[in-house]
C-alpha cells in the first residue's frame, strides 16, 4: 500500500511521519484489498483554537473510498481520533462484505438443490 502524506502549515518531522504510517498500516490488516492512503495534516494558526491540527484521510479501496476527518489540540491526537474513525469504517466494510458472501454462497447452494 502506498501512503502520501501532504503538510500543511507545519512541518513534517520524521517522528510525525512514521506515527501515522504505523496508523494507517493498521488498516492493511483489515483491508488487504487496500490499494493506498492519502493523509493531510494542517495547523490552523487562527488565535484561540481550541484544537487547531486537522487531519483528512482517504483510503482507496475497491469500491467506495473511504474518508475521515477530524480535529484535535496535539498533532497525535487528531491522528488517533482519524485513524480510529477509519479502522470502525474498515471492520464495518469488512462485515458487510463476509455477509454478503455468506447470501451469495448460501443462495447458489438453495439454486443447486432445486435444480437437482
Amino acid at each position: 500500500m502506498h501512503i502520501h502524506i501532504t503538510p500543511r502549515h507545519l512541518k513534517l518531522s520524521s517522528k510525525i511521519h512514521s506515527y501515522v504510517v504505523d496508523k494507517v498500516g493498521h488498516a492493511e490488516d483489515l483491508a488487504p484489498d487496500l490499494i493506498a492512503a492519502h493523509v493531510v495534516i494542517w495547523h490552523d494558526e487562527k488565535p484561540g483554537s481550541k484544537r487547531p491540527y486537522v487531519v483528512k484521510a482517504h483510503l482507496s479501496v475497491p469500491g467506495p473510498d473511504i474518508h475521515s476527518e477530524d480535529n484535535g489540540g496535539t498533532v497525535y491526537e487528531a491522528i488517533d481520533k482519524v485513524a480510529d474513525h477509519l479502522l470502525h469504517q474498515l471492520r464495518k466494510r469488512k462485515t458487510r462484505l463476509q455477509e454478503k458472501n455468506k447470501h451469495r454462497a448460501k443462495l447458489t447452494k438453495e439454486r443447486a438443490r432445486t435444480r437437482a
